[in-house]
């Protein structure tokens, strides 16, 4: 027997896709410790203050003559110890991995913590974006008009963005407990945690295209399965194995939250004894049989429990919240103006 999925499929957060790369192991290792995702709660709205907006610096001209170049020194090749993967002659080092993360979202971050599987792929991104511009320099592309100017705008739009981030970041105490204590509060419903099932499953597939001498082999298999399953002592785990005595977690679905079974399952399950089998449920996939191992009462989770996610949360909003208002304050000391009739006339060049 095989098993299919009976719930409902999970939102995951992503990181960028990584790009596949030959990676030589290194004697490196890798821990990270997972953390849940809290749902996005509605942070208790403190005031904020306007920040003012900085004037740019007035750059000064040199007085004297320029050195003449010198030959820059080439960077010393990272200690042995301290490279966490090579592809070629690109390295990537433990500094170099902390620097990526440390850039990253913290939506990213909490990701890359709860599956150190993304880890190996970050390293991997970082491999062929390593690979990727040594071939772009050593052919000069960077160096094209065109691509020159697109270097360009990227590099001003990361100014502007780095520098927001810097007049928008909360300061490093905040929210304070009695804050933190507030928006939990206030938003105690969203941490409610449904009621969970334990379940295992046996299913068997039914064919598709009509094939009366397939639907009679499932049929037989599933009027098998529930024979077996009868029998005084009957081992659900040993009977969703079948013959496939190495596969020790056929069949075992874990722990299943109420609101992510499907709905035909989830009435069934919801009648079921613990430890006791449900009669075979037809869906368009094939049999599901199910076996209620345990169930774990809806509970709220405790603010311990959400701190980190909270904080996390809050601490963006307020972030949103500063760049707004600054973005505000800097477009009121210096109103825009917009030649209307220039702007026009260039849409409408544009379509022609």
């Amino acid at each position: 027997m095989t098993t299919a999925t009976l719930v409902k499929p999970l939102r995951s957060i992503g990181l960028a896709a990584a790009v596949a790369a030959f990676v030589v192991p290194l004697d490196a290792s890798a821990q990270a410790q997972g953390q849940t995702q809290a749902p996005a709660p509605r942070a208790v709205q403190a005031p904020v203050r306007k920040p003012q907006p900085q004037p740019a610096a007035q750059a000064q001209a040199a007085a004297t003559p320029a050195p003449a170049p010198v030959a820059a020194a080439p960077k010393p090749a990272a200690a042995p110890e301290n490279v966490i993967a090579r592809v070629g002659d690109t390295n990537v080092s433990a500094d170099d991995l902390r620097s990526y993360v440390a850039a990253l979202a913290p939506r990213e971050q909490a990701a890359l913590a709860k599956d150190p599987a993304m880890l190996s792929q970050a390293v991997r991104l970082l491999l062929a974006n390593r690979l990727v511009l040594q071939e772009a320099v050593a052919k000069k592309w960077d160096q094209q008009p065109s691509v020159a100017a697109q270097l360009e705008r990227a590099r001003e739009g990361a100014v502007v963005e780095l520098y927001l981030q810097s007049v928008s970041t909360p300061p490093a105490n905040f929210p304070s407990e009695d804050d933190l204590q507030k928006v939990y509060e206030a938003n105690r419903a969203a941490f409610l945690m449904p009621r969970q099932f334990q379940l295992s499953q046996i299913f068997i597939a039914a064919p598709k295209d009509g094939d009366k001498a397939a639907e009679d082999k499932a049929k037989q298999e599933l009027d098998d399965v529930q024979r077996k399953l009868k029998a005084p002592g009957a081992d659900f785990a040993a009977i969703a194995r079948g013959d496939n005595n190495a596969a020790k977690d056929a069949g075992d679905l874990g722990w299943v939250a109420e609101t992510q079974i499907r709905p035909e399952i989830r009435s069934q399950v919801m009648g079921l004894a613990k430890n006791s089998v449900s009669e075979p449920i037809k869906l368009d996939d094939g049999w599901h049989i199910i076996k209620l191992i345990d169930t774990k009462a809806s509970y709220t989770r405790t603010l311990p429990e959400v701190r980190d996610q909270l904080v996390l949360q809050i601490r963006s909003e307020r972030s949103t919240m500063m760049r707004r208002a600054y973005l505000a304050e800097l477009l009121k000391q210096h109103p825009p103006v917009l030649n209307e009739l220039a702007l026009s006339s260039l849409l409408d060049a544009s379509k022609k």
